[in-house]
């Protein structure tokens, strides 16, 4: 059988078998292993000894070890609420301003994004706290739905972000260490907060009904209370983002050194603010013990199928298909990025870039693209999985914990705006890299 025949069946045959709701890690080491014994005429034990070189490399992996930690340091900070205080200052803040109950909401989780690197506890966070709050201040459902579920998102791209670090741990290059990716992650983070900003202001100055003010009579602080507000509670969370990302960024120290750090800080925080207890660290433990579990069992079942995809040369195949196109670059560029854009409807992010670093990192070395600028825009269109259906993560996390007025047609409805703007911004950073570039040249290079 043909190089070419097997790849596509490979491909083929994965897809049918995440349409049937198999589990994504055993699906992709169970076809790894079926293509894989076909190609090596049923070799059983080389196949076995090819899997165990290349995961043992995995478990190998220190950087890697930042994923426990930073998942351990959401879990802390989700338990001990620090972005409940945030919420209630910029309520009485943002709250005069049309839509500015709904820009509080996304000013919070950016901050929250900052300090978690977890999208279903930014979510679940804000959902619990503002789904009922915009309800209740007369906000249109779908405008509600889609501010929460996008700026929930920006966890996965605002450093500390657990998708980065499996990039960096992925790619194994200087160039897209996680301490450069967590650098360029943070321009293109702030732009897309800012973007959602704009369009939710807007959105309400055209259409007041969207997102009317809060009531006079009820922002009853004066700017003095504001400010000391919006500072207690800003402080904190700023303070711990500091320690995370400066001591990265500063050389201080290593992205797992640092997550070390931000869960000491995350600790002092629940303890400070009356949180800590055994509960909490036990719940949190559990939590941690099994999202590190799920996640490495897609780095084994993904580096299963990546191994023997590019061993049968399956890699081959692609890149000499990309690369044959008698074309500008960035169409085969655009062309990877629809790709990813797809996968992202069906597939979790993680095991898409199990699947399609190893693939299209060198085909975009050899169109000459910059390697962090590449690795970022495939890690900002990943942020688009969260919300497209059938399976954006984002969209079943906020339904979960939203009141019951929100029905699916409104969170479909409410994402549709957000994803666009993501692609939008996607678009910017093609037309303006620097976007991405500047600020590692600056903590790195400079």
């Amino acid at each position: 059988m043909s190089v070419e025949i097997l790849t596509i069946l490979m491909f083929l045959t994965l897809m049918a078998c995440i349409a049937m709701g198999h589990p994504l890690a055993v699906t992709l080491a169970a076809v790894a292993t079926l293509f894989g014994l076909i190609d090596n005429g049923f070799d059983i034990s080389g196949l076995m000894g090819l899997f165990a070189n290349n995961v043992w490399g995995i478990f190998l992996n220190y950087t890697l070890v930042a994923i426990p930690l930073f998942i351990f340091m959401a879990q802390i900070l989700d338990r001990s609420k620090v972005s409940e205080g945030l919420f209630d200052a910029l309520y009485q803040v943002l709250g005069g301003l049309r839509g500015g109950l709904g820009m509080a909401v996304i000013v919070v989780s950016t901050v929250f994004a900052a300090t978690t690197g977890i999208v279903g506890a930014s979510v679940v966070a804000m959902g619990l706290m503002a789904g009922p709050a915009l309800l209740r201040r007369g906000y249109d459902k779908s405008l509600s739905a889609g501010i929460i579920c996008s700026s929930g998102t920006l966890g996965i791209l605002i450093p500390p972000s657990i998708m980065l670090v499996v990039y960096g741990g992925l790619t194994g290059q200087k160039e897209t260490s996680v301490g450069n990716l967590f650098a360029a992650a943070i321009l293109p983070g702030l732009l897309l907060s800012v973007l959602y900003l704009i369009y939710v202001g807007v959105r309400c100055y055209i259409n007041p009904n969207m997102g009317p003010p809060i009531p006079k009579e009820e922002r009853t602080a004066t700017a003095m209370q504001k400010l000391s507000m919006t500072m207690k509670n800003f402080v904190p969370p700023f303070g711990l983002i500091l320690m995370v990302m400066g001591t990265i960024l500063a050389g201080i120290a290593t992205p797992t050194e640092a997550a070390a750090l931000g869960c000491i800080g995350a600790l002092f925080l629940a303890l400070v603010t009356g949180k800590l207890n055994w509960s909490v660290i036990t719940q949190s433990s559990i939590s941690t013990a099994r999202t590190t579990a799920m996640i490495m069992a897609l780095f084994v079942g993904g580096k299963f199928f990546s191994v023997v995809f590019l061993s049968m040369g399956g890699g081959d195949v692609v890149s000499d298909v990309l690369l044959g196109m008698d074309v500008n670059p960035y169409v085969v560029f655009v062309i990877m990025m629809a790709v990813v854009f797809v996968m992202g409807m069906f597939i979790d992010w993680a095991a898409i870039l199990l699947v399609v670093v190893p693939i299209f990192t060198p085909i975009a070395m050899d169109l000459d693209f910059n390697p962090l600028w590449f690795a970022m825009m495939v890690c900002v269109n990943l942020q688009t999985s969260f919300l497209t259906p059938p399976f954006g993560y984002s969209l079943f996390y906020f339904k979960g914990v939203a009141p019951p007025e929100y029905s699916m047609a409104d969170i479909y409805r409410g994402i549709i705006p957000f994803v666009v703007i993501q692609l939008i911004g996607l678009g910017i950073m093609i037309f303006v890299p620097e976007i991405i570039t500047w600020l590692p040249t600056v903590f790195f290079e400079g």
